[in-house]
């Protein structure tokens, strides 16, 4: 079946950052059409590894520690890193450390479960 509803953007989009007296803030999908997600995952959890054919992904670490699988490339992210996962790249989110860890995900595409292939699975979904 195809997920592909809506455009999916082959590069992680521009983010714009705006500075104004009392600080600044980034701007990550500024008027665009997108679902945004607060992931937690609880200590030596993992979500599957997955991947999607209806959406790209980008995540915005807000914890340190977070273990995170992008393709054939895994490594540990801090606190205001951002990942930038394409449509169809296998992906994995875990936590490994004694505290759950959190991340600000922004989907661009047509968010849904129903498009989600996963290729190894804890939870045996």
């Amino acid at each position: 079946m195809n997920y592909v509803t809506k455009p999916i953007p082959s590069e992680k989009p521009p983010i714009s950052f705006v500075e104004r007296p009392w600080g600044s803030f980034k701007q990550y999908a500024n008027n665009r059409d997108c679902t945004v997600s607060l992931m937690t995952v609880l200590p030596g959890q993992r979500l599957s590894l997955q991947s999607h054919t209806g959406r790209a992904e980008l995540w915005i670490v807000i914890d340190d520690g977070v273990l995170v699988h992008v393709g054939e490339e895994e490594r540990l992210y801090n606190a205001g890193d951002e990942i930038w996962i394409p449509a169809n790249e296998k992906h994995r989110l875990s936590c490994g450390g004694k505290t759950p860890v959190r991340v600000f995900e922004v989907a661009f595409g047509n968010w849904q479960q129903n498009d989600i292939q996963r290729y190894a699975d804890d939870c045996s979904r």
